[in-house]
């Protein structure tokens, strides 16, 4: 007797199917995953930051091999700083040697009886006190301190960093019809910089910012004349790169 021949089965093997309905489930797995997961955008920023600066890149070992095996990239950057005119980023920029080489400008411009420079974490801080820049109680720039700004605008436009310029005032009250208190005083006073500075020389604006302080910052005590003198002061802050980015940082959280 004949077998009877089975007949082929329409449609798609039963292990086609299966195997279909497993896939799927792997895919609804996955956008479950990612529907779920919270993408940290700063770290996404700090990450990807560090990859256009260069910062991780230089701490891994080349795969080409260099002409002089005792250099690389990192160290030809290091030692590319030679002056203020250097094209060196912010990020590779050394404070210790930009505040000697401060000093030296302030000192070969006759700056250094009017200016002082100090380095803290903040960065460069040039301190101009207050009779050089304005009358008392006012905040428009004096004629005879145009000259002491034009060189500290030069020095500005040699240098990459982000510039925080503030005003402070002594402790004693003012009202008058344009500045109220001394908040409005010093706001105004470290402004009036920044608009010369910009105005005057090839600035970006956005590489200022303004800060008011009164008289809540002295760095002597209201109880003589040459301390008053003292506390009223302009205070430019030519800032570390790491106090940059904590600023921005702080920026984008507002």
């Amino acid at each position: 007797m004949r077998r009877k021949e089975k007949k082929p089965q329409k449609g798609s093997p039963k292990w086609m199917v299966t195997f279909s309905d497993m896939i799927l489930l792997v895919l609804v797995f996955f956008v479950m995953l990612f529907s779920m997961s919270v993408i940290d955008a700063k770290k996404f920023e700090a990450i990807a930051e560090s990859f256009q600066n260069r910062e991780l890149l230089d701490a891994l070992p080349s795969m080409v091999e260099f002409e002089n095996p005792d250099q690389n990239p990192a160290q030809d950057d290091a030692d590319s700083f030679n002056g203020l005119n250097s094209d060196q980023s912010e990020e590779e920029m050394d404070l210790d040697q930009l505040l000697h080489e401060v000093e030296s400008y302030l000192e070969n411009n006759n700056l250094s009886e009017h200016i002082s420079a100090t380095r803290d974490d903040r960065g460069v801080v040039l301190v101009l006190q207050e009779q050089l820049l304005f009358e008392s109680g006012e905040a428009q720039i004096l004629s005879e301190a145009e000259p002491f700004l034009n060189k500290v605008g030069t020095l500005l436009q040699s240098l990459p960093n982000l510039v925080k310029v503030e005003g402070h005032t002594d402790d004693r009250p003012i009202s008058t019809y344009r500045y109220p208190s001394n908040w409005e005083l010093s706001g105004a006073r470290a402004s009036s910089v920044i608009r010369y500075l910009v105005n005057n020389h090839s600035l970006k604006q956005n590489r200022f910012i303004a800060t008011g302080y009164g008289e809540t910052r002295p760095i002597a005590p209201n109880n003589s004349k040459e301390n008053l003198r003292e506390n009223r002061r302009v205070v430019i802050v030519i800032s570390d790169p790491d106090f940059e980015q904590n600023l921005r940082e702080s920026a984008g959280d507002l």
